[in-house]
């Protein structure tokens, strides 16, 4: 089913300034007031077919350019069937989406859906509710617990892994997302018919590049790995489990321009 709740977007920057004022560490980190602190991952599951996500891309739109949030979006392919075909869809992508419900034991599977550090999920259009959410996983085992930092050098990109700290799940897997950064589509047909839609950081491919361990690692990804014809951007995730079968996100770090 498609998500029918969703608030409207102009109330963003209200919501964030009240949650700073009310003491809240979501509140500092989608605002983007120290880009040191430990980033917010936002996974959008959305679908150019769905009536409801429109304003969930949107509102994605204005979270990502946060220094301290870390959004993609991940177009499913099960609305295609109601007379549009999703241009960006992946089933990938919507076995990830089912993956995640299965893990959390809930089996909520909808759209517009975003998945908060991979461990809970809040329909992507209801800003209140992602910063609810949000607050709910932060100091959670897993939750963006371990440092990341990379940088791109000698025709390469570099990621530094830090060593997990304690009570951190200590394997994981260094997965690379390749992203477009900013798309718009017209959709001819189904429930959004006539409209041009806009997205943010879609991802267009998805691959794991490294495993980790627990210890300081570095892992060395080549320059060529880092894009592809339609992609202008890249994200790391650390993730506990498998591309398949994810579980929380340890850390997460992006391109300039993300």
């Amino acid at each position: 089913m498609t998500s029918v709740f969703h608030r409207n977007a102009s109330k963003l920057t209200l919501n964030f300034v009240r949650m700073a004022l009310a003491g809240l560490s979501v509140g500092v980190a989608l605002a983007g007031a120290k880009a040191d602190e430990k980033p917010m991952v936002l996974e959008l599951f959305t679908s150019q077919g769905c009536s409801s996500c429109p304003p969930a891309d949107a509102l994605l739109k204005k979270i990502a350019t946060k220094p301290n949030v870390v959004a993609v979006s991940l177009p499913v392919d099960y609305w295609d069937y109601i007379g549009w075909k999703d241009t960006f869809a992946s089933a990938q992508f919507t076995a990830r989406q089912r993956a995640y419900a299965k893990t959390r034991g809930d089996g909520h599977v909808y759209t517009p859906q975003i998945v908060v550090n991979g461990l809970a999920h809040a329909v992507g259009s209801d800003n209140a509710e992602i910063e609810k959410v949000a607050t709910s996983v932060l100091g959670q085992k897993g939750s963006l617990t371990v440092d990341l930092k990379m940088r791109e050098e000698n025709g390469k990109l570099v990621a530094d892994i830090g060593a997990a700290p304690a009570g951190t799940p200590d394997t994981a897997a260094l997965v690379l997302l390749l992203v477009a950064r900013d798309r718009t589509v017209m959709v001819g047909r189904g429930e959004n018919a006539g409209k041009t839609l806009g997205y943010t950081n879609v991802v267009r491919q998805m691959t794991k590049v490294g495993d980790w361990n627990g210890v300081a690692k570095r892992i060395e990804i080549p320059a060529s790995e880092l894009m592809l014809p339609d992609t202008d951007g890249y994200v790391l995730f650390l993730q506990v489990g498998t591309v398949a079968w994810p579980g929380s996100v340890l850390a997460a770090a992006k391109s300039k321009g993300l």
